[in-house]
């Protein structure tokens, strides 16, 4: 049987007043960001909608952020479930599958890198064309006004 201890929060330096009124505002919710953002509009426009832009900037607007949902992920696959099989197992396949996704994130950027080549590659043989055609087109000028 295991037992979760409760997190310390890290020591830090003092925060100020406007990264404990974030933090208030984060653990209260959503809600309370849209309720502060409706409010410093009522009160003070050019507050609420630097709370809306703040909002939309930091990702609070719109679901959860990456870092909430990568933190819990970190914090499952550190925790042990007290069956060691299975602990072993659990940690063999997340090796896997992160090496997997490596693998595909790197197969996604050698794509995107012959992509661009072969799309410059072929503005550069059109730009090669369109000078030689123009080339031409002076040359054959020069002809009709020598005559």
């Amino acid at each position: 049987m295991t037992t979760l201890a409760p997190m310390a929060p890290h020591a830090t330096q003092p925060q100020g007043w406007f990264a404990r009124t974030e933090a208030w505002l984060d653990e209260k919710g959503k809600g309370a960001w849209i309720a502060a953002m409706v409010l410093g509009f009522i009160f003070f426009w050019p507050v609420g909608l630097a709370l809306l832009f703040y909002m939309i900037w930091s990702k609070r607007m719109f679901g959860t952020s990456c870092k909430t949902r990568r933190g819990a992920r970190r914090m499952m696959m550190t925790q042990s479930t007290g069956n060691s099989a299975f602990d072993a197992y659990r940690e063999e396949t997340l090796r896997r599958l992160q090496d997997e996704q490596e693998n595909f994130e790197a197969f996604l950027d050698r794509l995107r890198a012959a992509k661009d080549k072969a799309e410059f590659d072929q503005f550069m043989d059109e730009r090669a064309r369109n000078a030689a055609q123009d080339d031409d087109a002076d040359d054959g000028e020069d002809d009709t006004k020598g005559k």
